[in-house]
């Protein structure tokens, strides 16, 4: 099994037909536009590294991921998952052509099969089972292709199993930190010269209201992104011996996630600390957890800008019985209030959801639906606007499997305590998700369930083997 670079006869062959077919389209695509044989050249010459050495560029693509999100023009992250979705189809079948072992494991097969019924969707629009027609298929097509590439990418981390020790995984991980946080940092004191897909979303130097994003294309999308890397730094911090750097890290990670300026994040981050500690609760991680959050929520308060978004609270119906819903909806069009906006928002999807409602609008159309061409900001009126009743179901069964799948990983792993350590803090992070969800738009945080299913990926490996390479 290890000397697939030396009898890569298969391998060879498919490479050749790649450049062949490439070179093709090369040729007819170069009198359209010129950019596109160079592309094809790169594409022959990340095909050729892509099977001789696939560790490296796995774990390559894994670190580059984070500095290519806010470039949609051209529209990278859309061709690199594209990428990755031929890369690791074509893999797979040299692997099989080979006989050799195609790593899975019970949640992959489920995922394939959620992914399949996904499918349904894509079939009734064009044919008017849904609530929209064909005219949108497109976007459902682009929403699709996104799911499933969650899928190829853990199956292409599923492949580097007995290959590369899962700790060596998770630490290559961090190098993904360096460019959003070094952006981020010229986002909050020189925004001037930056390129304008990396400028903030809005404000000067240090300007109130500025919020800053780091490469990620949103700032709430680089708040959950950094939620996953303090749940990582924090990981590390319980099995490592010398932690100042871990310490210094999460502090740098906790300054960076309060000037995203997400108050949903906030909510999140308290879940997350809270499920972390409850399973071994003690005094001092108690205090230490404490410490943390009650510097986080003062660094968010510290501001005129923060003051006011908690201050916001206040005039919605969770916190002021004097405000129902329907006069929630009616201030959301001059208060400037986002919790009553969102309230605004949900009513009107929630009215069009009521018109289809076992099969919804089809998948990614909450744009089109909406009056305002925004997303729910709660996606659970999301996937029931999109997929009705049956999308919904999915949607939550989704997350139970994968919670599922954590909690048996953890009492597998309980003699490893890496392994467990790591379990805790997915487990902490799954759970923090669907509350995060209630009032944004997790589920289009790209980012953040791209190093997700590759953490989950690497979760399910046996630890105490020693790779092969």
């Amino acid at each position: 099994m290890r000397n697939y670079q030396r009898s890569i006869n298969f391998s060879a062959l498919a490479i050749w037909l790649g450049v062949i077919t490439i070179g093709l389209i090369a040729g007819f695509a170069a009198g359209a536009s010129p950019v596109l044989p160079g592309l094809a050249v790169v594409s022959l010459v990340v095909l050729g590294f892509f099977f001789r050495n696939l560790e490296q560029a796995v774990l390559s693509a894994l670190i580059i991921r984070s500095a290519i999100d806010g470039i949609v023009s051209p529209p990278l992250p859309s061709a690199f998952a594209i990428a990755i979705d031929i890369l690791t189809l074509l893999y797979v079948v040299v692997l099989l052509f080979q006989k050799r072992t195609v790593h899975t494991d019970w949640f992959l097969w489920f995922f394939v099969a959620w992914v399949i019924f996904q499918t349904m969707w894509l079939v009734l629009l064009p044919i008017g089972g849904l609530g929209l027609d064909g005219a949108v298929f497109a976007t459902s097509l682009r929403e699709w292709v996104r799911l499933f590439s969650w899928l190829m990418l853990y199956l292409l981390v599923m492949q580097l199993k007995e290959k590369t020790h899962p700790q060596t995984v998770i630490n290559l991980l961090f190098w993904a930190l360096v460019i959003p946080l070094a952006i981020a940092l010229l986002q909050m004191f020189v925004p001037g010269i930056l390129p304008s897909q990396f400028a903030p979303l809005s404000g000067g130097v240090l300007a109130e209201g500025s919020r800053i994003r780091g490469s990620i294309g949103h700032p709430n999308s680089f708040a959950t992104f950094l939620l996953l890397f303090i749940g990582l730094t924090t990981w590390k911090l319980t099995i490592t011996k010398v932690r100042w750097p871990w310490l210094l890290l999460l502090g740098l990670l906790a300054f960076f996630y309060v000037s995203t300026k997400a108050l949903f994040s906030l909510m999140m981050l308290a879940v997350f600390m809270l499920v972390l500690i409850a399973p071994r609760l003690s005094l001092l991680k108690l205090i230490g957890a404490a410490f943390f959050f009650g510097l986080v929520i003062f660094l968010f308060g510290s501001t005129e800008f923060g003051q006011q978004r908690l201050g916001s609270i206040a005039q919605t119906p969770l916190l002021n019985p004097d405000i129902d819903i329907w006069r929630a909806i009616l201030l959301s069009y001059s208060d400037n209030n986002s919790f009553n906006w969102r309230i605004a928002q949900w009513h009107e999807l929630l009215e069009a959801w009521k018109q289809y409602p076992l099969f919804g609008y089809g998948l990614g159309v909450t744009t089109h639906i909406a009056s305002n061409g925004l997303y729910a900001h709660n996606d659970y009126v999301r996937a029931l606007t999109e997929g009705g009743i049956v999308g919904l179901v999915s949607f939550i069964a989704f997350f139970g499997v994968q919670i599922g799948r954590i909690v048996q990983l953890m009492r597998r792993s309980l003699s490893n305590k890496t392994q467990s350590s790591l379990c805790l803090v997915l487990l902490a992070l799954i759970l923090t998700i669907p509350v995060g969800m209630i009032t944004e738009n997790v589920w289009s945080h790209t980012m953040l369930f791209f190093y997700w299913f590759t953490l989950l990926a690497v979760a399910g490996w046996d630890w105490n083997a020693e790779p092969t390479t």
